[in-house]
């Protein structure tokens, strides 16, 4: 939780509890990685609003960017509505949409 918003009241900790979202990142067999809008349809994970994220421009991996949105070096490259079948995901990584959208 070192990237959550804290406040301390009484000496208890409160954390800001965010909004769950569809924007993933979807690591995929074979080395591929993409982000965007994630739906399921049966045995498929469609993405919507999709790009490869061909360089991660990162120090920390993937987290980096799942939490604060592309570095000035991550490389994406816009590609259509991708389907692939759920065997082929090795994970998703929850996504701050908000840093995605800027």
């Amino acid at each position: 939780m070192s990237n959550a918003k804290k406040i301390t009241v009484d000496g208890i900790d409160y954390y800001q509890k965010t909004t769950p979202s569809n924007w993933k990142i979807v690591v995929l067999d074979r080395g591929y990685v993409v982000v965007g809008n994630v739906e399921f349809d049966g045995n498929y994970v469609v993405v919507t609003d999709c790009s490869t994220i061909r360089f991660w421009g990162t120090t920390r991996g993937l987290g980096e960017i799942a939490f604060g949105g592309p570095t000035e070096k991550t490389k994406l490259d816009a590609q259509p509505t991708t389907r692939v079948h759920e065997l082929q995901v090795v994970q998703m990584i929850d996504c701050e949409v908000e840093k995605w959208n800027q």
